[in-house]
């Protein structure tokens, strides 16, 4: 079994209140400073960095996202009444020119988390 990984990083205005919105998602808090955090769901983990002044609307930071199981994740965050424009936002599922069906977070620092179906 291969341990190799990657892990996104990410901008964050405010660690804690990154934090508190990524717990309603599941995410644990791995590691924390107020200027480096690790946060951890399983196998995934995003890490953020502090960035105080940072414009979430001119944000072009991303992240993918690769599950067996997307459909179980997607229910389980639709539960949560995410909007479904602005920033943050939680979209259905689309397929964009031939590429894997997938549906996507944005995150209150406007970082977009791409969400692929594995078996796609």
């Amino acid at each position: 079994m291969s341990h190799d990984r990657i892990t996104a990083n990410l901008p964050s205005r405010d660690m804690r209140a990154t934090a508190e919105f990524y717990a309603r998602l599941g995410f644990a808090t791995r590691y924390f400073s107020e200027g480096w955090m690790i946060l951890g769901r399983g196998a995934l983990e995003l890490e953020f960095f502090t960035w105080p002044d940072f414009d979430p609307a001119q944000s072009s930071f991303s992240a993918c996202i690769r599950l067996d199981d997307p459909d179980a994740l997607l229910g389980e965050w639709q539960k949560l009444g995410l909007p479904a424009e602005g920033i943050p936002r939680l979209t259905g599922f689309f397929r964009p020119d031939g590429a894997p069906r997938m549906f996507a977070l944005i995150d209150p620092e406007g970082s977009l988390l791409r969400v692929i179906d594995n078996r796609d």
